[in-house]
C-alpha cells in the first residue's frame, strides 16, 4: 500500500470537512476521486502530501514513497527550455553515462596487470548494472514520446517562461509523467488538454507503472483510467469497486438497498411502538408489550440515508420553428491575426440537429461559433426564423457590477421577482445567492446563471462554447439531459467527451484549415477518424519504405561507382607505370644513339631505331588513353 487513511478526520475551525474517513491506495491501482464542490478533495490531497495534518486518527505514507502531485492550475515559473527541463529529471543517469565514459578511458589506458585495473573493472560493472536497471541510454526516446505525447512537438526550445498558464500545466504534467513517482495525484488533469492529447495521456497512463490518483470532472476520462472510485459527500467517504459508469450504478443500487431498509426499520419500530402503545396498560398484555419495548430498545437504529441537494434542472424551450435549414457555410475563408483557420469551409446543418464542433486547440472553433452569431459573413448564410442563443464560455456577457437576481431580471422586465428567483433557483442559485454580485460569485455559479439567462431568450438554434466548464458531475449530467429534451437545433463546443457522446448526432471538426462534416455521432467520427489514422499510416509506411528502397538503390549505386573509381584509379596508376617504363626506355635508346661507337654498328642502330618507332607508337596510344581516364 502506497498510502492508507485510518479513521482520519479534519476540520476548519468549526466547520467539519470530514471525518472517519477510512480507505488505502496500492501499488499499480488507478482511483477517482470525486464530490461537490466544497466536500474536501483538495483537504484530502494535501493530507497525503503533507501539506495538511489530520486531527484525529492517521494517515500513513509507505517508507520512502515519491509522490508527484499536478495541481489543477500549477506550472512553471521557469528560465530553461521546454527540453532542458525534461533533463533536469534524469541528471543522475545522464551523469552516470558520463562517468562510464571517463572510467572506461582511464581503463584502456591502464596496464591489465595493475590492480588499478581491477578496481575500474569493479565500478564498470557496477555502473553498467545501474545503467541498465534506469534504462539511461534511452532518456531521449522518454523525453521525446513524452513531449510529443503532450502536445510539445515543436517547443522544445522554448523558454517557459513565454508559455501560457494551460502550456505551463501541461509541462509540469509531461515532467511528473517522467520522473515516475510511486503515487501521482492528478487535479483536473484534462482541463488544458485537447482529444488527441487526452487520448494519448490515458494511454500512456494505461502503462504507468506507479498508483494514480486522480480528480476529474471528466467522466469519459475516469470510465477509461480508472478502476476504483472514492466519492466525499456529507462529511463522509465511500468507495466502489469499478470505473465512473460502474460506480453510478452501484451507488443508486445502494441509496435504493438503504433507504428500503430505514423504511422497513422505520415500519417496524412503529408497528412495535403502536403494539406497546395499545397493550402496555392492560394486565394481560403488558408483559408482552415490555419484550416489545426491551426489542425497541436493543434495536441498532438506522440513520435516514442522506439525501444530496437536488441538481440544477435546466430547461431548454423556443418560441419559433425555423425553416429546415437552418445554417449554410459555403466557401467559408477564416483568419484572425494573419492566420489562416478555415479555407473554402463548406457545411450545412439541419433542424434539429445536434452537432458537435471540435479540432485541436488554436484551430478556431470558437472564432467560428462568434462568426455565426455575429453575422454578416456573406459566406454564412442563416435559415429564416433562426433565433440563435449564445453561451461564451468566458461568460463574457455577464456583468460582475450587478446582482444575481438582476442580472436575469433586467433582461426580463416583464417577468415577476417570483419568476425570475424562480427560474435562478432551479439552475441552482438560491435566497442566499440572490443579492451577491456576478463577480463574487464562484466559477460554477457563474455558469449556472449564465445558462439561466441562456434558457431565458427561448432560442431555437443553441450556440454553447464549453458549457461544462466549471460545473460538478450532477450539473453537468442534468444539463445533458435538457440539452437531449430540448427539439431546437444545438451547436456546440465541448472538451468533454462523455458529453459529446451523449449529445452529438453529427460531428463538424476543423482539422488542418478545413471543415470536415462526419454524419454520425462521437463514436462513428472516432471509428472514422481511426480509419483514416490507420490509412494515413500506411500511406506514410509505403513512402518511408519507397525511401528506403531508393536509399538502398543508391547505396548499391554508389558502391557499384567506388568500385568502378578504384578500377580506374587502378588502370590510371598502371597507365602512368607503363609510360614512365616507355620513357626511361626511350631515353636510353636516344643516348644509345647519339653514342658514335654504337652508331658505327648498323644493324645495332636499325635495330635500335625500330624500338624507338614502336616506343613512340606506344607512348602516343598511351597518353590518349591517359587523357580520357582523367
Amino acid at each position: 500500500m502506497i498510502v492508507t487513511f485510518k479513521d482520519a478526520s479534519f476540520s476548519y475551525g468549526d466547520n467539519l470537512i470530514f471525518s472517519d474517513v477510512n480507505f488505502s491506495v496500492n501499488e499499480g491501482e488507478r482511483v477517482g476521486l470525486i464530490g461537490a464542490n466544497g466536500e474536501g478533495k483538495t483537504t484530502l490531497i494535501r493530507l497525503i502530501t503533507g501539506k495538511l495534518y489530520p486531527e484525529s486518527g492517521q494517515v500513513i505514507l509507505k517508507n520512502g514513497a515519491k509522490i508527484g502531485y499536478l495541481e489543477q492550475n500549477g506550472g512553471y515559473a521557469c528560465g530553461n527550455t521546454v527540453y532542458g527541463e525534461m533533463l533536469e529529471v534524469f541528471k543522475e543517469e545522464l551523469s552516470a553515462v558520463e562517468k562510464l565514459g571517463a572510467l572506461s578511458s582511464k581503463l584502456a589506458e591502464t596496464d591489465y596487470n595493475d590492480r588499478e585495473y581491477a578496481r575500474l573493472s569493479a565500478q564498470i560493472e557496477k555502473l553498467n548494472g545501474y545503467i541498465a536497471a534506469r534504462d539511461c541510454y534511452n532518456t531521449d526516446i522518454k523525453i521525446k514520446t513524452v513531449l510529443n505525447g503532450m502536445g510539445f512537438e515543436n517547443k522544445y526550445g522554448q523558454i517557459i517562461d513565454s508559455m501560457s498558464g494551460g502550456e505551463k500545466t501541461r509541462l509540469k504534467l509531461a515532467r511528473l509523467l517522467l520522473e515516475e513517482p510511486d503515487i501521482l495525484i492528478l487535479d483536473e488533469p484534462t482541463n488544458h488538454l485537447d482529444v488527441t492529447t487526452l487520448f494519448w495521456l490515458e494511454d500512456y497512463i494505461s502503462a504507468y507503472k506507479g498508483a494514480i490518483l486522480t480528480v476529474s470532472h471528466d467522466r469519459y476520462f475516469l470510465d477509461r483510467v480508472c478502476t476504483r472510485m472514492l466519492e466525499l459527500e456529507n462529511k463522509t467517504l465511500c468507495c466502489f469497486a469499478g470505473n465512473y459508469s460502474k460506480y453510478k450504478i452501484l451507488k443508486a443500487e445502494r441509496n435504493a438497498r438503504m433507504l428500503k431498509e430505514y423504511e422497513a426499520q422505520q415500519e417496524e419500530r412503529a408497528r412495535l411502538q403502536d403494539y406497546v402503545d395499545r397493550n402496555l396498560v392492560r394486565a394481560t398484555t403488558a408483559k408482552s408489550a415490555l419484550s416489545r419495548v426491551n426489542k425497541l430498545e436493543r434495536m441498532e437504529i438506522l440513520e435516514k440515508p442522506y439525501v444530496p441537494v437536488a441538481a440544477p434542472r435546466f430547461r431548454f424551450a423556443t418560441e419559433t420553428r425555423p425553416y429546415e435549414d437552418v445554417l449554410k457555410i459555403k466557401n467559408l475563408n477564416l483568419e484572425i491575426g494573419g492566420k489562416t483557420l478555415i479555407c473554402e469551409g463548406q457545411a450545412e446543418i439541419k433542424r434539429g440537429q445536434k452537432v458537435a464542433l471540435v479540432g485541436e486547440n488554436g484551430t478556431g472553433k470558437t472564432t467560428l461559433l462568434k462568426q455565426i452569431i455575429k453575422g454578416g459573413n456573406p459566406a454564412i448564410e442563416v435559415g429564416r426564423f433562426v433565433k440563435f442563443a449564445y453561451y461564451d464560455q468566458e461568460n463574457a456577457n455577464l456583468d460582475g457590477q450587478n446582482t444575481v437576481i438582476a442580472e436575469l431580471w433586467d433582461r426580463h422586465l416583464g417577468l415577476t421577482q417570483t419568476e425570475v428567483r424562480s427560474a435562478l433557483a432551479r439552475c441552482g442559485l438560491f435566497e442566499e445567492d440572490m443579492q451577491k454580485s456576478v463577480k463574487s460569485l464562484s466559477g460554477g455559479e457563474r455558469a449556472k446563471l449564465a445558462l439561466c439567462i441562456l434558457e431565458s431568450e427561448r432560442g431555437n438554434v443553441l450556440l454553447m462554447d464549453e458549457p461544462t466548464n466549471h460545473l460538478d458531475l450532477p450539473a453537468r449530467e442534468s444539463l445533458e439531459k435538457a440539452l437531449k429534451e430540448f427539439d431546437g437545433t444545438l451547436i456546440f463546443v465541448s472538451h468533454d467527451r462523455y458529453f459529446i457522446d451523449a449529445l452529438a448526432e453529427k460531428v463538424l471538426e476543423i482539422e488542418d484549415g478545413k471543415l470536415n462534416f462526419y454524419d454520425g455521432g462521437y463514436a462513428f467520427y472516432n471509428s472514422e477518424k481511426s480509419v483514416r489514422r490507420e490509412s494515413r499510416k500506411k500511406e506514410e509506411e509505403a513512402r518511408a519504405q519507397e525511401k528506403r528502397n531508393e536509399e538502398q538503390k543508391a547505396s548499391y549505386r554508389s558502391k557499384r561507382e567506388r568500385a568502378e573509381e578504384a578500377k580506374r584509379k587502378e588502370a590510371v596508376k598502371k597507365i602512368e607505370s607503363d609510360i614512365c617504363g616507355l620513357e626511361e626506355r626511350e631515353n636510353e635508346i636516344n643516348a644509345l644513339l647519339a653514342d658514335p661507337v654504337a652508331a658505327a654498328d648498323y644493324k645495332r642502330v636499325s635495330a635500335l631505331s625500330q624500338e624507338l618507332q614502336s616506343i613512340k607508337l606506344q607512348l602516343d596510344a598511351l597518353y590518349a588513353e591517359y587523357e580520357n581516364m582523367i
